[in-house]
Protein backbone atom coordinates (compact mmCIF):
# COMPACT_ATOMS: atom_id res chain seq x y z
CA UNK A 1 0.00 0.00 0.00
CA UNK A 2 1.51 3.39 -1.17
CA UNK A 3 0.21 6.82 0.21
CA UNK A 4 -1.15 9.31 -2.94
CA UNK A 5 0.04 12.80 -3.19
CA UNK A 6 -3.45 13.64 -1.76
CA UNK A 7 -2.17 13.42 1.84
CA UNK A 8 -2.13 16.27 3.41
CA UNK A 9 -1.83 15.65 7.38
CA UNK A 10 2.01 15.75 8.96
CA UNK A 11 2.58 13.67 12.01
CA UNK A 12 5.29 13.53 14.11
CA UNK A 13 5.95 10.27 15.58
CA UNK A 14 8.25 10.15 18.57
CA UNK A 15 10.07 6.47 19.21
CA UNK A 16 12.04 5.49 21.83
CA UNK A 17 13.92 2.57 20.19
CA UNK A 18 15.83 0.23 22.51
CA UNK A 19 19.34 -0.66 21.23
CA UNK A 20 19.81 -3.97 19.44
CA UNK A 21 16.23 -4.61 19.06
CA UNK A 22 14.24 -3.62 15.79
CA UNK A 23 16.38 -1.79 13.66
CA UNK A 24 15.41 1.56 11.83
CA UNK A 25 15.14 0.53 8.57
CA UNK A 26 12.22 -2.17 10.13
CA UNK A 27 10.24 0.89 11.76
CA UNK A 28 10.39 2.63 8.34
CA UNK A 29 9.57 0.05 6.02
CA UNK A 30 6.12 -0.63 8.44
CA UNK A 31 5.61 2.62 8.12
CA UNK A 32 5.68 2.40 4.61
CA UNK A 33 3.82 -0.29 4.23
CA UNK A 34 0.73 1.25 5.82
CA UNK A 35 0.75 3.69 3.56
CA UNK A 36 2.73 6.31 5.19
CA UNK A 37 5.28 8.80 3.30
CA UNK A 38 8.30 9.66 5.69
CA UNK A 39 9.37 13.01 5.32
CA UNK A 40 12.09 12.71 7.49
CA UNK A 41 14.33 10.97 10.28
CA UNK A 42 15.83 12.89 13.65
CA UNK A 43 18.25 11.43 16.04
CA UNK A 44 16.71 13.23 19.70
CA UNK A 45 18.98 11.37 21.62
CA UNK A 46 21.37 8.51 22.32
CA UNK A 47 22.90 6.55 24.97
CA UNK A 48 23.64 3.29 25.56
CA UNK A 49 20.02 1.81 26.31
CA UNK A 50 18.64 3.35 23.20
CA UNK A 51 17.48 6.52 20.22
CA UNK A 52 14.67 8.63 20.94
CA UNK A 53 14.01 9.22 16.95
CA UNK A 54 11.41 11.82 15.71
CA UNK A 55 10.13 10.28 12.33
CA UNK A 56 7.89 13.13 10.36
CA UNK A 57 5.24 11.41 8.46
CA UNK A 58 2.71 12.46 5.54
CA UNK A 59 -0.92 10.71 6.87
CA UNK A 60 -4.06 10.96 5.11
CA UNK A 61 -6.39 11.51 8.53
CA UNK A 62 -6.21 10.82 11.92
CA UNK A 63 -7.36 7.20 11.28
CA UNK A 64 -4.41 6.74 9.27
CA UNK A 65 -2.05 7.68 11.42
CA UNK A 66 -3.47 5.76 14.52
CA UNK A 67 -3.37 2.87 12.22
CA UNK A 68 0.48 3.67 11.84
CA UNK A 69 0.84 4.18 15.69
CA UNK A 70 -0.88 0.43 16.07
CA UNK A 71 1.47 -1.06 13.75
CA UNK A 72 4.61 0.71 15.30
CA UNK A 73 3.67 -0.41 18.83
CA UNK A 74 3.66 -4.33 18.26
CA UNK A 75 7.59 -4.13 16.80
CA UNK A 76 9.75 -5.61 19.41
CA UNK A 77 11.56 -2.77 21.70
CA UNK A 78 9.88 0.63 20.31
CA UNK A 79 7.70 2.80 22.38
CA UNK A 80 5.51 5.55 21.03
CA UNK A 81 6.18 8.30 23.16
CA UNK A 82 3.93 10.76 21.42
CA UNK A 83 2.10 11.53 18.26
CA UNK A 84 1.81 15.37 17.12
CA UNK A 85 0.11 16.73 14.19
CA UNK A 86 1.16 20.09 12.32
CA UNK A 87 -0.93 21.81 13.74
CA UNK A 88 -0.67 20.81 17.52
CA UNK A 89 3.20 21.82 16.94
CA UNK A 90 2.43 24.87 15.45
CA UNK A 91 1.12 25.76 19.24
CA UNK A 92 3.82 24.67 21.11
CA UNK A 93 5.00 27.16 23.47
CA UNK A 94 1.98 29.68 22.31
CA UNK A 95 1.59 31.34 18.70
CA UNK A 96 2.65 34.94 20.27
CA UNK A 97 5.71 36.32 21.75
CA UNK A 98 6.24 40.26 23.34
CA UNK A 99 9.11 41.91 21.91
CA UNK A 100 11.40 44.58 22.86
CA UNK A 101 11.43 47.51 20.32
CA UNK A 102 14.76 48.86 22.03
CA UNK A 103 17.75 46.75 23.45
CA UNK A 104 19.12 47.19 26.83
CA UNK A 105 23.07 47.02 26.31
CA UNK A 106 24.48 49.34 28.61
CA UNK A 107 23.70 51.52 32.05
CA UNK A 108 22.40 54.46 30.05
CA UNK A 109 20.32 52.44 27.89
CA UNK A 110 18.94 51.08 31.20
CA UNK A 111 18.29 54.42 32.85
CA UNK A 112 16.27 55.78 29.67
CA UNK A 113 14.10 52.51 29.65
CA UNK A 114 13.69 52.31 32.93
CA UNK A 115 14.50 54.02 36.21
CA UNK A 116 15.41 56.72 36.65
CA UNK A 117 14.60 58.66 33.07
CA UNK A 118 11.37 56.57 32.73
CA UNK A 119 10.32 58.78 35.58
CA UNK A 120 9.79 61.74 33.56
CA UNK A 121 7.93 60.15 30.59
CA UNK A 122 5.31 58.82 33.94
CA UNK A 123 5.25 62.14 35.19
CA UNK A 124 4.27 63.53 31.20
CA UNK A 125 0.97 61.20 31.30
CA UNK A 126 0.12 61.67 34.42
CA UNK A 127 -0.14 65.89 33.76
CA UNK A 128 -1.42 64.87 29.96
CA UNK A 129 -3.30 61.39 29.75
CA UNK A 130 -3.42 61.61 25.61
CA UNK A 131 0.18 61.36 25.68
CA UNK A 132 -0.33 57.86 26.32
CA UNK A 133 -0.78 57.49 23.00
CA UNK A 134 2.49 59.09 21.94
CA UNK A 135 4.56 57.88 24.84
CA UNK A 136 3.43 53.93 25.28
CA UNK A 137 1.71 51.09 23.56
CA UNK A 138 -1.78 51.87 24.07
CA UNK A 139 -1.54 54.10 20.46
CA UNK A 140 -1.72 50.33 18.86
CA UNK A 141 -2.77 47.54 21.28
CA UNK A 142 -5.76 45.74 21.30
CA UNK A 143 -7.25 43.60 24.26
CA UNK A 144 -8.89 40.29 22.78
CA UNK A 145 -11.35 39.37 25.34
CA UNK A 146 -12.94 36.13 26.27
CA UNK A 147 -14.46 34.11 28.71
CA UNK A 148 -14.39 30.73 26.75
CA UNK A 149 -18.35 30.51 27.04
CA UNK A 150 -18.73 30.45 22.98
CA UNK A 151 -15.74 28.87 21.52
CA UNK A 152 -16.16 28.22 17.55
CA UNK A 153 -18.52 25.20 17.24
CA UNK A 154 -17.02 23.58 20.90
CA UNK A 155 -19.12 26.28 23.46
CA UNK A 156 -18.48 27.30 26.84
CA UNK A 157 -14.79 25.33 27.35
CA UNK A 158 -13.63 28.00 29.51
CA UNK A 159 -11.14 30.05 29.51
CA UNK A 160 -8.10 28.06 29.43
CA UNK A 161 -8.91 26.09 26.21
CA UNK A 162 -10.07 29.64 24.66
CA UNK A 163 -6.34 30.82 24.61
CA UNK A 164 -5.50 29.04 21.33
CA UNK A 165 -8.22 31.14 19.16
CA UNK A 166 -7.19 34.48 20.90
CA UNK A 167 -4.41 33.61 20.24
CA UNK A 168 -4.33 33.18 16.57
CA UNK A 169 -6.23 36.55 16.63
CA UNK A 170 -3.90 38.03 18.19
CA UNK A 171 -1.67 37.12 14.86
CA UNK A 172 -4.43 38.04 12.52
CA UNK A 173 -4.23 41.41 13.59
CA UNK A 174 -0.10 41.77 13.92
CA UNK A 175 0.03 39.80 10.16
CA UNK A 176 -2.87 41.99 8.42
CA UNK A 177 -2.49 44.88 10.00
CA UNK A 178 0.24 45.57 12.24
CA UNK A 179 -2.05 45.95 15.10
CA UNK A 180 -0.61 44.61 18.28
CA UNK A 181 -3.31 42.70 20.68
CA UNK A 182 -2.70 40.66 23.48
CA UNK A 183 -5.13 37.80 24.39
CA UNK A 184 -7.31 38.11 27.72
CA UNK A 185 -8.96 34.79 28.62
CA UNK A 186 -11.37 35.85 32.03
CA UNK A 187 -12.12 33.36 34.60
CA UNK A 188 -15.21 34.81 35.20
CA UNK A 189 -19.51 34.66 33.49
CA UNK A 190 -20.74 37.25 35.63
CA UNK A 191 -21.73 39.94 33.34
CA UNK A 192 -21.14 42.90 35.77
CA UNK A 193 -17.93 41.12 36.76
CA UNK A 194 -17.05 40.86 33.17
CA UNK A 195 -17.69 45.18 32.57
CA UNK A 196 -15.76 46.25 35.77
CA UNK A 197 -13.00 43.86 34.69
CA UNK A 198 -12.61 44.89 31.19
CA UNK A 199 -12.70 48.48 32.65
CA UNK A 200 -10.11 48.13 34.94
CA UNK A 201 -7.91 46.45 32.32
CA UNK A 202 -9.21 49.49 29.27
CA UNK A 203 -6.20 51.92 30.16
CA UNK A 204 -3.97 49.84 28.48
CA UNK A 205 -4.95 49.51 25.30
CA UNK A 206 -6.47 51.16 22.49
CA UNK A 207 -9.54 49.00 21.92
CA UNK A 208 -11.49 46.35 23.40
CA UNK A 209 -12.19 42.99 20.66
CA UNK A 210 -14.70 40.80 22.65
CA UNK A 211 -14.80 37.57 21.12
CA UNK A 212 -16.75 34.50 21.77
CA UNK A 213 -18.86 35.44 24.44
CA UNK A 214 -22.35 33.59 24.61
CA UNK A 215 -25.63 35.26 23.64
CA UNK A 216 -27.01 37.13 25.25
CA UNK A 217 -24.59 37.78 28.04
CA UNK A 218 -22.77 39.17 24.84
CA UNK A 219 -25.04 42.02 24.34
CA UNK A 220 -25.30 43.91 27.15
CA UNK A 221 -21.36 43.38 28.20
CA UNK A 222 -20.75 45.07 24.45
CA UNK A 223 -23.72 47.91 24.97
CA UNK A 224 -22.53 48.59 28.49
CA UNK A 225 -18.39 49.05 27.88
CA UNK A 226 -19.68 51.02 24.76
CA UNK A 227 -21.33 53.18 27.41
CA UNK A 228 -18.71 53.52 29.81
CA UNK A 229 -15.46 53.48 27.94
CA UNK A 230 -14.00 56.24 25.53
CA UNK A 231 -12.14 53.31 23.42
CA UNK A 232 -13.72 51.43 20.22
CA UNK A 233 -15.53 48.34 21.72
CA UNK A 234 -16.28 45.85 19.14
CA UNK A 235 -17.83 42.28 19.48
CA UNK A 236 -16.25 40.41 16.36
CA UNK A 237 -18.37 37.58 16.41
CA UNK A 238 -21.65 39.78 15.73
CA UNK A 239 -20.10 42.77 13.96
CA UNK A 240 -17.60 41.13 11.78
CA UNK A 241 -19.30 38.26 10.71
CA UNK A 242 -22.38 41.34 9.53
CA UNK A 243 -19.82 43.39 8.23
CA UNK A 244 -18.35 40.46 5.73
CA UNK A 245 -21.96 39.08 5.13
CA UNK A 246 -23.13 42.70 3.97
CA UNK A 247 -19.67 43.18 1.40
CA UNK A 248 -20.71 39.71 0.14
CA UNK A 249 -24.15 40.50 -0.23
CA UNK A 250 -23.35 43.95 -1.96
CA UNK A 251 -21.76 42.22 -5.02
CA UNK A 252 -24.16 39.02 -4.81
CA UNK A 253 -27.22 41.48 -5.76
CA UNK A 254 -25.17 43.47 -8.94
CA UNK A 255 -24.98 39.92 -10.28
CA UNK A 256 -28.93 39.15 -10.34
CA UNK A 257 -29.87 43.13 -10.59
CA UNK A 258 -32.41 43.59 -7.22
CA UNK A 259 -32.22 46.01 -5.37
CA UNK A 260 -31.79 45.69 -1.50
CA UNK A 261 -34.84 47.73 -0.55
CA UNK A 262 -36.84 45.34 -2.95
CA UNK A 263 -35.40 41.70 -1.32
CA UNK A 264 -37.11 39.83 0.70
CA UNK A 265 -34.19 38.01 3.36
CA UNK A 266 -34.60 35.12 5.82
CA UNK A 267 -32.05 34.88 8.53
CA UNK A 268 -32.11 31.65 10.24
CA UNK A 269 -30.07 31.51 13.36
CA UNK A 270 -30.98 34.59 15.88
CA UNK A 271 -27.95 34.69 18.81
CA UNK A 272 -25.38 37.23 18.61
CA UNK A 273 -24.43 37.04 14.95
CA UNK A 274 -28.00 36.80 13.89
CA UNK A 275 -29.12 40.20 15.51
CA UNK A 276 -26.14 41.27 14.37
CA UNK A 277 -26.61 40.80 10.51
CA UNK A 278 -30.24 41.37 10.66
CA UNK A 279 -29.16 45.06 11.68
CA UNK A 280 -26.73 45.66 9.49
CA UNK A 281 -29.20 44.75 6.66
CA UNK A 282 -31.63 46.38 7.78
CA UNK A 283 -29.00 49.73 8.14
CA UNK A 284 -27.84 49.19 4.52
CA UNK A 285 -31.59 49.76 3.51
CA UNK A 286 -33.36 46.24 3.62
CA UNK A 287 -36.79 46.73 4.68
CA UNK A 288 -38.23 43.12 4.39
CA UNK A 289 -36.34 40.46 6.88
CA UNK A 290 -37.54 37.94 8.70
CA UNK A 291 -35.66 35.85 11.50
CA UNK A 292 -35.90 32.54 11.92
CA UNK A 293 -35.31 30.39 14.91
CA UNK A 294 -36.38 26.79 16.42
CA UNK A 295 -39.46 28.17 17.28
CA UNK A 296 -39.78 29.64 13.60
CA UNK A 297 -40.34 32.66 12.18
CA UNK A 298 -40.10 35.89 14.86
CA UNK A 299 -43.17 38.44 14.44
CA UNK A 300 -44.70 41.16 16.76
CA UNK A 301 -47.65 39.59 17.66
CA UNK A 302 -45.64 36.63 19.86
CA UNK A 303 -44.57 36.99 23.46
CA UNK A 304 -40.35 36.32 23.77
CA UNK A 305 -38.53 36.19 27.55
CA UNK A 306 -35.37 37.20 25.55
CA UNK A 307 -35.63 40.94 25.42
CA UNK A 308 -33.37 41.40 22.08
CA UNK A 309 -36.03 38.92 20.35
CA UNK A 310 -38.73 41.13 21.69
CA UNK A 311 -36.69 44.35 20.03
CA UNK A 312 -35.88 42.33 17.14
CA UNK A 313 -39.39 41.23 16.26
CA UNK A 314 -40.70 44.96 16.57
CA UNK A 315 -38.05 46.03 13.56
CA UNK A 316 -38.29 42.80 11.01
CA UNK A 317 -40.87 40.99 9.33
CA UNK A 318 -42.97 43.77 8.51
CA UNK A 319 -45.70 41.29 6.71
CA UNK A 320 -46.00 39.29 10.41
CA UNK A 321 -45.64 35.68 8.68
CA UNK A 322 -45.30 33.03 10.51
CA UNK A 323 -44.06 29.37 10.42
CA UNK A 324 -40.88 27.37 10.10
CA UNK A 325 -38.43 27.94 7.99
CA UNK A 326 -39.51 25.84 5.23
CA UNK A 327 -43.26 28.09 5.04
CA UNK A 328 -41.15 31.54 5.26
CA UNK A 329 -38.68 31.14 2.94
CA UNK A 330 -41.67 30.90 0.06
CA UNK A 331 -40.28 33.60 -2.69
CA UNK A 332 -37.78 35.24 -0.32
CA UNK A 333 -34.41 36.29 -2.63
CA UNK A 334 -31.68 36.10 0.28
CA UNK A 335 -31.24 33.08 2.38
CA UNK A 336 -28.64 33.96 5.90
CA UNK A 337 -27.72 30.74 7.43
CA UNK A 338 -25.50 31.68 11.20
CA UNK A 339 -27.13 28.19 12.74
CA UNK A 340 -26.65 24.84 12.20
CA UNK A 341 -25.42 22.20 10.05
CA UNK A 342 -27.89 21.00 7.17
CA UNK A 343 -31.26 22.93 7.82
CA UNK A 344 -32.01 24.04 4.88
CA UNK A 345 -33.58 21.39 2.20
CA UNK A 346 -32.98 21.29 -1.13
CA UNK A 347 -36.81 22.05 -1.61
CA UNK A 348 -36.84 24.89 0.30
CA UNK A 349 -34.01 26.55 -2.07
CA UNK A 350 -36.01 25.59 -4.95
CA UNK A 351 -39.23 27.49 -3.56
CA UNK A 352 -37.35 31.19 -3.15
CA UNK A 353 -37.71 33.06 -5.83
CA UNK A 354 -35.84 33.61 -9.43
CA UNK A 355 -31.59 34.15 -8.93
CA UNK A 356 -31.84 32.96 -5.36
CA UNK A 357 -28.73 33.78 -3.13
CA UNK A 358 -27.90 31.64 -0.50
CA UNK A 359 -25.46 32.47 2.90
CA UNK A 360 -25.21 29.09 4.37
CA UNK A 361 -22.23 30.20 6.86
CA UNK A 362 -22.49 27.56 9.53
CA UNK A 363 -18.78 26.29 10.58
CA UNK A 364 -17.79 23.52 9.39
CA UNK A 365 -20.44 21.94 8.17
CA UNK A 366 -22.64 25.09 6.59
CA UNK A 367 -26.72 24.76 6.40
CA UNK A 368 -27.20 23.32 3.01
CA UNK A 369 -24.42 20.86 1.26
CA UNK A 370 -22.76 23.11 -1.46
CA UNK A 371 -23.42 20.57 -3.98
CA UNK A 372 -26.92 20.26 -3.20
CA UNK A 373 -27.74 23.76 -3.55
CA UNK A 374 -25.58 24.72 -6.48
CA UNK A 375 -28.02 23.53 -9.33
CA UNK A 376 -30.91 25.76 -7.97
CA UNK A 377 -28.73 29.22 -7.15
CA UNK A 378 -28.09 32.14 -8.35
CA UNK A 379 -24.88 32.90 -5.90
CA UNK A 380 -23.75 30.47 -3.24
CA UNK A 381 -21.56 31.71 -0.37
CA UNK A 382 -19.98 29.76 2.92
CA UNK A 383 -17.83 30.30 6.04
CA UNK A 384 -15.82 27.55 4.72
CA UNK A 385 -12.28 28.52 3.22
CA UNK A 386 -12.37 25.05 0.77
CA UNK A 387 -14.97 26.71 -1.43
CA UNK A 388 -15.89 29.83 -3.52
CA UNK A 389 -17.38 32.97 -1.95
CA UNK A 390 -15.79 32.44 1.99
CA UNK A 391 -17.35 34.34 4.39
CA UNK A 392 -14.62 35.37 6.97
CA UNK A 393 -14.26 38.10 9.54
CA UNK A 394 -10.36 38.34 8.81
CA UNK A 395 -12.01 40.28 6.10
CA UNK A 396 -13.06 43.07 8.83
CA UNK A 397 -11.59 43.44 11.93
CA UNK A 398 -7.84 43.77 11.19
CA UNK A 399 -9.04 46.52 8.73
CA UNK A 400 -11.30 48.45 11.14
CA UNK A 401 -9.32 48.37 14.42
CA UNK A 402 -6.22 49.71 11.81
CA UNK A 403 -8.44 52.31 11.22
CA UNK A 404 -9.94 53.41 14.46
CA UNK A 405 -7.19 53.37 16.02
CA UNK A 406 -4.99 55.40 13.45
CA UNK A 407 -7.75 58.42 13.69
CA UNK A 408 -8.31 57.62 17.28
CA UNK A 409 -12.14 56.50 17.54
CA UNK A 410 -13.92 56.68 20.64
CA UNK A 411 -15.63 53.62 19.13
CA UNK A 412 -16.83 51.60 16.27
CA UNK A 413 -20.73 52.93 14.86
CA UNK A 414 -22.23 51.78 12.42
CA UNK A 415 -21.86 54.29 9.58
CA UNK A 416 -17.97 52.71 10.48
CA UNK A 417 -18.82 49.20 10.27
CA UNK A 418 -21.18 49.87 6.52
CA UNK A 419 -18.41 52.01 5.30
CA UNK A 420 -15.67 48.91 6.33
CA UNK A 421 -18.28 46.54 4.33
CA UNK A 422 -18.79 48.85 1.04
CA UNK A 423 -15.00 49.04 0.91
CA UNK A 424 -14.31 45.36 0.75
CA UNK A 425 -16.58 44.69 -1.62
CA UNK A 426 -15.27 47.40 -3.34
CA UNK A 427 -12.24 45.27 -4.19
CA UNK A 428 -13.95 43.07 -6.47
CA UNK A 429 -14.00 45.27 -9.39
CA UNK A 430 -16.89 45.00 -12.01
CA UNK A 431 -14.40 43.18 -14.30
CA UNK A 432 -13.43 40.71 -11.58
CA UNK A 433 -17.16 39.99 -10.49
CA UNK A 434 -19.24 36.90 -10.94
CA UNK A 435 -21.05 33.88 -9.48
CA UNK A 436 -18.09 32.50 -7.68
CA UNK A 437 -16.02 35.60 -6.91
CA UNK A 438 -18.16 37.90 -5.04
CA UNK A 439 -15.66 38.56 -1.96
CA UNK A 440 -11.91 39.10 -1.89
CA UNK A 441 -9.56 36.91 -0.40
CA UNK A 442 -8.15 37.43 2.39
CA UNK A 443 -4.73 37.53 1.71
CA UNK A 444 -5.77 40.22 -0.62
CA UNK A 445 -3.55 43.12 0.41
CA UNK A 446 -5.91 46.12 -0.90
CA UNK A 447 -8.51 44.81 1.74
CA UNK A 448 -6.90 46.11 5.11
CA UNK A 449 -6.08 49.49 3.10
CA UNK A 450 -9.36 49.96 2.08
CA UNK A 451 -11.15 48.90 5.03
CA UNK A 452 -8.95 51.43 6.93
CA UNK A 453 -9.13 54.42 4.74
CA UNK A 454 -12.93 53.78 5.04
CA UNK A 455 -13.43 53.79 8.63
CA UNK A 456 -11.64 56.72 8.59
CA UNK A 457 -13.56 58.69 7.03
CA UNK A 458 -16.92 57.81 8.21
CA UNK A 459 -15.37 58.16 11.97
CA UNK A 460 -14.41 61.65 10.65
CA UNK A 461 -18.08 61.97 9.11
CA UNK A 462 -19.70 60.94 12.14
CA UNK A 463 -17.33 63.07 14.75
CA UNK A 464 -16.27 60.14 17.01
CA UNK A 465 -12.50 60.93 15.42
CA UNK A 466 -10.52 61.86 18.08
CA UNK A 467 -7.31 62.84 16.23
CA UNK A 468 -6.14 65.61 13.60
CA UNK A 469 -7.14 64.43 10.34
CA UNK A 470 -3.29 64.99 9.23
CA UNK A 471 -2.08 63.24 11.77
CA UNK A 472 -4.02 60.10 11.33
CA UNK A 473 -3.20 59.91 7.57
CA UNK A 474 0.00 58.65 9.36
CA UNK A 475 -1.16 55.86 11.48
Amino acid sequence: MSVSSGASTYMLFRIQKEKGRTPLSDIAAIIEKTGGDIVGIDVISSDHTGTIHDIAVNVFDQAHSQLISESLQKLDGVKIIHVSDRTFLAHLGGKIEIASKISVKNRDDLSRVYTPGVAGICTAIAEQPSKAYSLTIKRNTIAVVTDGTAVLGLGDIGPLAAMPVMEGKAMLFKQFADVDAFPICLDMKDPDEMVRTIKALAPAFGGINLEDISAPRCFEIEERLKRELDIPVFHDDQHGTAVALLAGLLNALKITGKQMSEIKVVVNGIGAAGIACSKMLLSAGVKNLIGVDRNGALHRNAHYDNPYWTEFAQITNPNVETGNLSEVIKNADVFIGVSAPNILKVDDVRSMAKDPIVFAMANPIPEIDPELAKPYVKVLATGRSDGHNQINNVLCFPGIFRGALDCRASEINEAMKLAAAQAIASVVTDDELSETYIIPSVFNQEVVKKVRDAVIEAAYRTGVAQKSMRDASYG
